[in-house]
Protein backbone atom coordinates (compact mmCIF):
# COMPACT_ATOMS: atom_id res chain seq x y z
CA UNK A 1 0.00 0.00 0.00
CA UNK A 2 1.82 3.27 -0.70
CA UNK A 3 2.10 6.06 1.75
CA UNK A 4 1.24 9.96 1.13
CA UNK A 5 3.57 12.53 1.80
CA UNK A 6 3.37 15.72 3.33
CA UNK A 7 6.57 17.74 2.77
CA UNK A 8 7.46 21.52 2.23
CA UNK A 9 10.08 23.78 1.17
CA UNK A 10 10.09 27.16 1.28
CA UNK A 11 12.52 30.04 1.18
CA UNK A 12 10.93 33.29 2.05
CA UNK A 13 11.33 36.70 4.39
CA UNK A 14 9.46 36.67 7.83
CA UNK A 15 6.82 39.28 7.79
CA UNK A 16 6.50 39.54 11.58
CA UNK A 17 8.52 38.78 14.72
CA UNK A 18 8.70 35.57 16.00
CA UNK A 19 5.84 35.08 19.13
CA UNK A 20 6.97 32.12 21.58
CA UNK A 21 4.72 31.01 23.91
CA UNK A 22 4.97 28.10 26.65
CA UNK A 23 1.75 25.94 27.20
CA UNK A 24 0.68 24.46 30.13
CA UNK A 25 2.53 20.89 29.61
CA UNK A 26 5.72 23.26 29.21
CA UNK A 27 5.73 22.50 25.41
CA UNK A 28 7.42 25.58 23.56
CA UNK A 29 5.54 26.79 20.63
CA UNK A 30 6.75 29.95 18.47
CA UNK A 31 4.47 31.07 15.88
CA UNK A 32 5.34 34.19 12.51
CA UNK A 33 4.47 34.75 9.21
CA UNK A 34 6.66 33.65 5.77
CA UNK A 35 6.71 35.74 2.79
CA UNK A 36 7.40 33.92 -0.80
CA UNK A 37 7.84 36.02 -3.63
CA UNK A 38 7.10 34.48 -7.53
CA UNK A 39 7.75 36.50 -11.08
CA UNK A 40 5.82 35.69 -14.14
CA UNK A 41 5.54 37.12 -17.00
CA UNK A 42 1.48 37.44 -17.59
CA UNK A 43 -0.11 36.28 -21.15
CA UNK A 44 0.79 39.93 -22.56
CA UNK A 45 4.36 39.40 -21.42
CA UNK A 46 4.24 41.98 -18.25
CA UNK A 47 6.35 41.12 -15.50
CA UNK A 48 4.27 40.14 -12.63
CA UNK A 49 5.40 39.56 -8.98
CA UNK A 50 3.26 37.95 -6.09
CA UNK A 51 3.83 37.38 -2.96
CA UNK A 52 2.39 34.21 -1.11
CA UNK A 53 1.66 34.74 3.21
CA UNK A 54 2.56 31.18 5.33
CA UNK A 55 1.66 30.76 8.89
CA UNK A 56 4.90 28.88 10.27
CA UNK A 57 4.58 27.00 13.99
CA UNK A 58 7.75 25.75 15.17
CA UNK A 59 7.56 23.36 18.74
CA UNK A 60 10.24 22.47 21.16
CA UNK A 61 13.97 23.29 20.46
CA UNK A 62 13.32 24.90 17.32
CA UNK A 63 11.00 27.38 18.47
CA UNK A 64 13.04 28.35 21.27
CA UNK A 65 16.11 28.74 18.25
CA UNK A 66 13.64 30.87 16.12
CA UNK A 67 12.33 32.90 18.90
CA UNK A 68 15.76 34.03 20.03
CA UNK A 69 17.86 34.40 16.35
CA UNK A 70 15.24 35.52 13.93
CA UNK A 71 13.54 38.66 13.52
CA UNK A 72 11.32 40.42 10.81
CA UNK A 73 12.74 40.40 7.24
CA UNK A 74 15.48 37.95 7.92
CA UNK A 75 15.44 35.45 4.75
CA UNK A 76 15.23 31.48 6.09
CA UNK A 77 15.29 28.08 4.55
CA UNK A 78 12.17 26.15 5.68
CA UNK A 79 11.06 22.45 5.74
CA UNK A 80 8.16 20.99 7.49
CA UNK A 81 4.47 19.94 6.43
CA UNK A 82 1.11 21.81 5.98
CA UNK A 83 -1.48 21.22 8.58
CA UNK A 84 -5.26 22.67 8.59
CA UNK A 85 -6.62 23.38 11.49
CA UNK A 86 -10.68 23.83 12.59
CA UNK A 87 -12.51 24.98 15.48
CA UNK A 88 -15.58 26.53 16.13
CA UNK A 89 -15.69 30.58 16.68
CA UNK A 90 -16.80 31.28 20.04
CA UNK A 91 -18.62 34.59 19.32
CA UNK A 92 -20.27 33.25 15.91
CA UNK A 93 -20.53 29.79 16.29
CA UNK A 94 -19.34 29.27 12.80
CA UNK A 95 -16.56 26.72 12.00
CA UNK A 96 -13.48 27.99 11.28
CA UNK A 97 -10.04 26.80 9.60
CA UNK A 98 -6.54 27.67 9.28
CA UNK A 99 -4.15 26.08 7.48
CA UNK A 100 -0.57 26.19 8.81
CA UNK A 101 3.26 24.71 8.31
CA UNK A 102 4.52 22.64 10.91
CA UNK A 103 8.32 24.18 10.58
CA UNK A 104 10.75 20.77 11.58
CA UNK A 105 14.04 22.14 9.97
CA UNK A 106 14.89 25.68 9.77
CA UNK A 107 18.22 27.35 8.34
CA UNK A 108 19.09 31.07 8.09
CA UNK A 109 19.93 32.61 4.82
CA UNK A 110 22.10 35.14 4.08
CA UNK A 111 23.93 37.23 6.89
CA UNK A 112 21.74 39.23 9.59
CA UNK A 113 23.73 42.62 8.22
CA UNK A 114 22.19 41.77 4.93
CA UNK A 115 18.54 41.50 6.16
CA UNK A 116 16.39 44.35 5.11
CA UNK A 117 14.54 46.00 8.25
CA UNK A 118 16.33 43.77 10.57
CA UNK A 119 17.69 45.61 14.30
CA UNK A 120 20.67 43.18 14.62
CA UNK A 121 23.34 45.57 15.41
CA UNK A 122 21.62 46.61 19.13
CA UNK A 123 20.64 43.26 19.90
CA UNK A 124 24.15 41.25 20.29
CA UNK A 125 23.85 38.60 17.89
CA UNK A 126 24.74 40.13 14.61
CA UNK A 127 28.49 40.66 14.81
CA UNK A 128 29.91 39.43 12.08
CA UNK A 129 32.79 37.35 13.89
CA UNK A 130 29.51 34.97 14.54
CA UNK A 131 28.84 34.09 10.94
CA UNK A 132 32.67 34.41 9.47
CA UNK A 133 36.04 34.28 10.97
CA UNK A 134 37.54 37.89 10.46
CA UNK A 135 41.15 37.32 9.17
CA UNK A 136 43.15 40.51 8.83
CA UNK A 137 43.22 42.20 4.68
CA UNK A 138 45.69 45.12 4.38
CA UNK A 139 44.07 47.29 2.14
CA UNK A 140 40.67 46.10 2.72
CA UNK A 141 41.10 43.79 -0.93
CA UNK A 142 41.37 39.83 -1.26
CA UNK A 143 44.27 38.66 0.06
CA UNK A 144 45.40 35.16 -1.64
CA UNK A 145 47.04 32.68 0.35
CA UNK A 146 50.81 31.89 -0.48
CA UNK A 147 51.22 30.44 -3.72
CA UNK A 148 47.64 31.18 -5.16
CA UNK A 149 47.52 32.74 -7.97
CA UNK A 150 51.18 33.87 -8.65
CA UNK A 151 52.39 32.11 -11.66
CA UNK A 152 53.03 28.59 -12.40
CA UNK A 153 52.72 25.59 -9.50
CA UNK A 154 55.94 24.21 -8.65
CA UNK A 155 56.42 20.77 -10.30
CA UNK A 156 56.60 19.19 -7.06
CA UNK A 157 53.21 20.51 -6.33
CA UNK A 158 51.14 19.18 -8.44
CA UNK A 159 48.77 15.75 -7.63
CA UNK A 160 49.88 13.83 -10.79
Amino acid sequence: MARGLNKVMLIGNLGSDPEMRALPSGQTVTNFTLATNESFKDSSGVLQERTEWHRIVVWGKLAEICNQYLRKGRQVYLEGKIQTRSWDDSKTGEKRYATEIVCNDMQMLGSPMQQQGSNYGNQGYGNQTSYAPQQPQEQGGYQPSPGMGQGEPEKDDLPF
